[in-house]
């Protein structure tokens, strides 16, 4: 079985809608690693309706470890939401919401608004040091009218991660279809579960890469679930990222 690395996950129990109980948190882990998952990172949500108190969810996190044992590893990251708040205990510390102690951290937009200065303030984030992740735009209702849009902030440097189950049909056909116009502009460069719970949104991610396999062969399959999503939690470069294809 090749190792995968799932950077978006909602595996925490009891601090946003994700896992409901230790028993499922447990579960979903198991199923990772049942899955080839390696490691898992922990990314509540940070937003109007969730609270982020990193030194909390570290404990949460590390007793999660505990009770899970060796057969996988885990880290903490955040699905930071642009807010006045956010924004300003992110001016205060900069890695407030990284994965772990990397340059990396996952920014999701709503599916109602996204201002123009959005792309102002992936610029300023690049320039703090930071390296903005894009969460699964192919699912974004507005991204999904604009998707051009990824392609400028993939230019800008910022990294683009799609659902696994994008791929596999269970966002439907307008994610499907612009998660493959995304790879056939080589804008796509991580796959992640977006995991919630057991059932609807489990934390798989073999059956997008069979098909990543299947549709662009195994050396992107590689990087999009291992290669790079690996680089990221070790806080290095990504070794997949390529130029858009335009």
């Amino acid at each position: 079985m090749i190792p995968m690395v799932d950077i978006h996950t909602h595996i925490l129990p009891n601090v946003d809608d994700g896992a409901r109980s230790w028993e499922m948190a447990i579960h979903m882990c198991h199923m990772a690693a049942h899955d080839g998952v390696v490691h898992m990172v922990a990314t509540p949500h940070a937003n109007d309706e969730y609270l982020y108190e990193r030194a909390h969810l570290q404990g949460v996190l590390a007793e999660l470890a505990q009770r899970v044992g060796p057969i996988l590893t885990l880290s903490l990251g955040c699905d930071f939401h642009f807010s006045y708040e956010n924004l300003q205990l992110l001016e205060q510390d900069p890695q407030i919401f990284t994965i772990g102690n990397t340059q990396y951290m996952l920014v999701e937009f709503s599916d109602f608004s996204i201002p123009p200065w959005i792309s102002t303030k992936l610029q300023d984030l690049l320039a703090m040091g930071l390296r903005p992740i894009i969460t699964h735009p192919e699912r974004n209702l507005l991204l999904q009218k604009k998707p051009e849009q990824v392609l400028q902030w993939a230019d800008l440097g910022c990294t683009v991660q799609v659902t696994a189950n994008s791929l596999t049909g269970r966002w439907g056909d307008r994610a499907f279809k612009v998660s493959q116009w995304l790879l056939r502009k080589q804008a796509v460069h991580v796959i992640a579960s977006d995991c919630h719970n057991v059932e609807g949104r489990p934390p798989i991610l073999s059956g997008a890469r069979i098909l990543l396999e299947k549709s662009y062969g195994t050396e992107l399959a590689q990087a999009l679930t291992h290669d790079n999503p690996l680089a990221i939690v070790e806080n290095r470069p990504l070794p997949f990222f390529p130029p858009i294809n335009s």
